[in-house]
């Protein structure tokens, strides 16, 4: 070895040959050598085919979890979509109301059979499937059993426990009236009639127009509370066809028939009678105030004069008489919205079910200030007193249950989504303990080399960190923390590459003032 010259160790290249070609020097105690590019690009070669292989691993997983998450939105979107659709299709169905009324042919089942075909061509809320039925106490049972939604009946039958009035259909009038001639005798001249009130029926056979048993239930009221024994009138019904007959039916003292005004049944039976017995004696009812007070289903009514005729007047005066009401019952426990949505589509086409059938015109609104024996329906109710709940009012609870309801799953759907990146979150504590036990290899690193290498790894582990973020599968302060463990491995590489260059610097300049002085 001569003078001016390094110990060169086989396999490795001078220190002015190292510095130029790759510019990295190890340092060993004792001894200086430096590697040769071989050795560099070897191990440059390891690190590249280990960093590429963990990069395909890693980038393979976060496209299973961004497949996950795709599907996990995917599946959300249809849930979130199906259950507005569904809500918005229950919202604007149609609601079918079963309503019961009978007998076929009567005036009731064709103002409900015209309703049904106004409901169907002009309401968009509200439909009517029509159930038949022999008469109203039939109609009223199926409304007792829950097989219909609504029924037409009569307000003196029995009702449901659970029935409420809708609607007023039309009000029945009692008229009661009694022939001028005696029985055998003609029509001509002016005679005065044998019955002039209430109270000379007794001992007398009154026809009934109409068979069903609840008009001889309420004359039996109207007698009793005028004071006649109910025993000593004798009562004989007839059909709605047998008119002619109850007027020559010499055996009759007097007459009643039940039903609205204008009703051509009455008027017809009044014409009939005061052909064939003389003009009629109308008979007042002067208790009605006491029978609606005792019985809140009758009222106390009026007709008017010349009503049933104009020259002569039938009558000829006004007459206390009193009434009952054909209804509209529903449940109880029938929804409030409904009720109403019904009863203002009913008022709503009532004009144009009118100009199919006459009758349609007497449908009329329950009065809220009587006191009736069957309370009104609190879904008409509010719509008659203008009370009826809001959307807010009606939905708001709803309205703050979907908000629970999606606050749930929003935090289910992150629950999720935490559970399903859990696997880039360990991978991330693993990074931060990695990085951790970096700091302490960067602090005894013995090359630039092995910084090299540190920073290298500490590379790929951000690359992958961030995008991890950028997917969402980490979060800002689990980022965050992931910044002060990258902080001291930045901070303990600077610093011993600082001390590494020291070193250097002080073994060349030693090494050449050796040499010089040897020189």
């Amino acid at each position: 070895m001569t003078a001016g010259t390094l110990p060169i160790k086989a396999g490795l290249t001078p220190l002015s040959e190292t510095m130029n070609q790759a510019g990295r020097q190890d340092v060993v105690p004792g001894k200086m050598w430096y590697h040769g590019d071989q050795d560099l690009q070897l191990a440059a070669a390891m690190s590249s085919t280990e960093s590429t292989s963990k990069t395909t691993s890693d980038a393979a997983r976060r496209e299973r979890r961004r497949s996950n998450s795709l599907l996990l939105a995917l599946a959300v979107g249809f849930l979130v979509f199906g259950a507005a659709a569904g809500a918005l299709y229950y919202a604007l169905r149609p609601e079918v109301l079963r309503i019961a009324v009978g007998p076929p042919g009567s005036d009731d089942s064709k103002v409900i059979e015209a309703m049904a075909d106004a409901f169907r061509s002009e309401s968009r809320t509200v439909r009517l499937s029509l159930i038949k039925t022999n008469g109203a106490v039939e109609s009223l049972a199926l409304l007792g059993a829950g097989k219909a939604d609504l029924a037409v009946g009569r307000g003196d039958l029995e009702m449901p426990a659970e029935a409420q009035t809708v609607a007023v259909v039309r009000k029945n009038f009692v008229v009661l009236w009694a022939p001028s001639a005696p029985a055998g005798k003609g029509s001509k001249g002016k005679r005065s009639p044998k019955i002039k009130e209430v109270a000379d029926l007794a001992g007398h056979r009154v026809g009934v127009i109409g068979r069903t048993p609840v008009n001889a239930a309420l004359l039996r009221v109207i007698l009793s509370a005028a004071g006649v024994d109910v025993e000593k009138v004798a009562v004989t019904h007839f059909g709605t066809e047998q008119i002619g007959e109850l007027a020559r039916d010499l055996t009759l003292d007097a007459f009643m028939a039940v039903g609205p005004l204008d009703s051509k049944i009455t008027s017809d039976a009044v014409a009939a009678t005061a052909r064939a017995r003389g003009e009629p004696k109308f008979l007042e009812i002067e208790t009605s105030e006491a029978i609606a007070l005792r019985h809140p289903r009758y009222e106390s009514e009026e007709i008017p004069p010349s009503v049933f005729n104009a020259d002569p007047a039938w009558p000829g005066d006004k007459v206390e008489t009193v009434s009952v009401s054909h209804l509209i019952v529903a449940r109880k426990s029938m929804s409030e919205t409904t009720v109403a949505a019904f009863f203002r589509q009913l008022f709503a086409v009532r004009q144009a079910i009118a100009k199919q059938v006459p009758g349609a015109a007497h449908i009329t609104k329950p009065d809220l200030e009587k006191d009736t024996e069957l309370p009104v329906h609190r879904g008409a109710a509010a719509v008659i007193d203008g009370n009826e709940r809001t959307f807010l009012d009606r939905y708001g609870d709803l309205f703050w249950f979907g908000l629970l309801l999606l606050s749930g799953i929003g935090s289910a759907a992150a629950w999720l989504r935490r559970y399903l990146n859990r696997d880039e979150r360990e991978d991330n504590t693993i990074h931060r303990k990695r990085i951790l036990a970096m700091v302490s290899s960067a602090r005894t690193a013995e090359s630039n080399q092995e910084l090299l290498t540190l920073q290298s790894e500490a590379d790929a582990i951000i690359a992958e960190t961030l995008e991890c973020y950028d997917d969402g599968a980490i979060e800002e302060e689990e980022l965050a923390a992931f910044g002060l463990v990258l902080d001291l491995l930045s901070n303990a590489i600077a610093e011993r590459r600082a001390a590494l260059q020291r070193t250097s610097f002080e073994t060349i300049r030693g090494a050449a003032t050796g040499s010089t002085m040897r020189g």
